[in-house]
């Protein structure tokens, strides 16, 4: 969720170790946050009131952090398309969807289906920006879409269960909530920094969230647990605005297909501290899954063959 990458170039050394350093924290913050939500929702926090605390709290970080560098500034009516599509799709959907299927599966399998973002754009950027798609892309999609065929197939979910099949229908609900904001993305970019924007967006995402929470638990909150609290702290106030910033700082330093390469990462990191933190059993259908959807990814977003 960044700006528009500079001209590919090769990174001095030194740059390059920093732009892998803020690649890799950015990769363990978003992927940290999965297990100590899923820990808080178990300890009696609303799913909803979690994610309007996160919000919230990720969006004062970005706006002192704005006011202490003097750039909180109202954005340009050219922006407010993208400020509206990233706050109400990309955080307030996808926060709204992932939170409450968090209630009813694991916090390893909502790291990798959360993630299937990028399988989705391909298609619809066909369908809905009428971008040619090589033959490549299809192929990544298939591959990536077997992934996630393995992880809601007949032998992972209980197909009797209700809160099973609604918590993984919100998973895919939440990718593709994130999707449309890409498409937003890439017909109307941004002409300000994604970093000016982002109080604004966490903004419209409260708002976004707001009734939800009021209409599906209005007598909820984070509950009396001392790690509820903790870990809407340490999601709100240290993940979520410094992943946030870790994606747009590698962004800008590293060439885009390395950073994008780069933060397919965070499902598997996901899954491993789901196993350390929470206990959750590493199963074979959520390694193959797992690794399908990232191969799937990964050659959906490897540059095409230079010619001369």
């Amino acid at each position: 969720m960044g700006p528009a990458s500079p001209p590919t170039r090769v990174p001095d050394a030194q740059a390059a170790g920093r732009g892998f350093a803020v690649l890799l924290l950015s990769v363990l913050f978003l992927s940290s946050g999965w297990p100590l939500t899923k820990l808080a929702i178990d300890q009696g926090a609303s799913p909803l009131w979690f994610a309007e605390g996160r919000a919230v709290l990720s969006g004062l970080v970005a706006a002192v952090v704005l006011i202490a560098r003097r750039r909180l500034r109202i954005p340009p009516r050219s922006d407010w398309p993208v400020v509206i599509a990233v706050g109400a799709f990309q955080l307030g959907g996808f926060f709204a969807f992932a939170h409450l299927a968090l209630a009813w599966v694991a916090a390893g399998r909502t790291a990798v289906l959360s993630n299937t973002t990028t399988i989705f754009v391909v298609p619809l950027s066909l369908l809905v920006l009428h971008e040619p798609i090589p033959p490549r892309r299809w192929a990544a999609t298939v591959i990536g879409l077997a992934g996630v065929a393995v992880l809601v197939g007949p032998w992972a979910v209980d197909w009797h269960s209700r809160p099973a099949l609604i918590g993984n229908a919100f998973l895919l609900a939440a990718a593709l909530s994130w999707t449309i904001a890409i498409l937003v993305l890439r017909r109307a970019p941004p002409r300000s920094p994604m970093l000016d924007l982002l109080p604004w967006c966490f903004l419209v995402a409260c708002l976004v969230l707001l009734p939800l929470l009021l209409w599906e638990a209005p007598g909820g909150g984070i509950g009396a647990r001392l790690g509820a609290w903790g870990s809407l702290g340490y999601v709100g106030l240290i993940a979520g605005p410094l992943g946030t910033w870790g994606v747009i700082e590698a962004t800008v330093i590293l060439p885009a297909v390395v950073a994008s390469v780069g933060f397919l990462a965070t499902p598997a990191f996901g899954v491993l501290l789901s196993n350390w933190i929470l206990g959750e059993p590493i199963t074979q259908d959520l390694v193959l899954g797992t690794a399908l959807i990232l191969v799937g990814v990964g050659l959906a977003a490897w540059p095409k063959g230079r010619r001369r």
